[in-house]
Parts: C-alpha cells; structure tokens; sequence
C-alpha cells in the first residue's frame, strides 16, 4: 500500500459537507452495489449450471435413444428414455437462458444506476470518498 501525504486540493475536498441528500445517494449507491453483487453470483451460478445441463445433453447423444437414464424429478429419480431426458434437458436449457437473459438485464441496470450516482458523488466528493469495489 502506498501512503502519501494528502495534497492540498484533497484537504480541501475534505471540508465538503455531507447534506442528506448527498447521504441517501451514499446509501442508495451502497445498496445498489449490493444488489449488483448479489445479481452478478446468482448469474455466474446459472451459467455453470446451464454449463452442465449442457454437458449432460452432450453426453446422452452418446447413448442408444431405447437406453433408460435416471432423470431427477424433485426428490426422485425416474428412469426415462434418453430422447424423453434430452426433450426434458432442452426444456431445462431454455428456461435458464431466459432466466441468464433477465438477470444480465438488471445487472446493466443496476450497474448504470450506479454508474450515475458515482459521477454525482464524485463531482461533489472528489478524493474524499471512493465508490470502487
């Protein structure tokens, strides 16, 4: 960590005061950011579950279509043919993708909610407060 003396013009920025405007835009920002966080491992966790699912379709191209695979359905496993699994798989795919779609949606919007409330807060703030993660 590299420590400095702070130079004048970041003394001064220091001086600013804090309105309460300008601190609920602190704490929308902060729970802004936390929503990201939340949104962007909720996606991360989607697509290495799509990854799987994909995975698994892949490998029942390998087996006979008349071959019964166990296939999850709640707590059970129900023994189904492998074209019937790869319909259900595919079903499975689809469904994530378009919850991978939504949840990139909001993570954009989130982060340009974000994004507009740093160029407020920087311009007031300066130095003086650090909106990076």
């Amino acid at each position: 960590m590299n420590r400095r003396m702070l130079s004048r013009e970041d003394e001064i920025s220091a001086e600013t005061p804090v309105t309460l405007s300008d601190q609920k835009a602190i704490n929308t920002f902060s729970t802004l950011h936390s929503r990201h966080l939340l949104l962007t491992t909720t996606l991360s966790e989607k697509a290495i579950e799509k990854e799987y699912l994909t995975d698994v379709t892949s490998e029942l191209e390998l087996s006979d279509d008349d071959d019964l695979v166990p296939y999850k359905i709640g707590d059970a496993f129900v023994s189904l043919r492998v074209e019937e699994v790869r319909e259900l798989l595919e079903g499975e795919i689809r469904v994530i993708d378009e919850e991978i779609e939504e949840l990139e949606g909001r993570v954009r919007e989130e982060k340009g909610k974000m994004d507009e409330l740093k160029v407020v807060l920087y311009a007031k703030f300066g130095k003086s407060i650090n909106l990076e993660a």
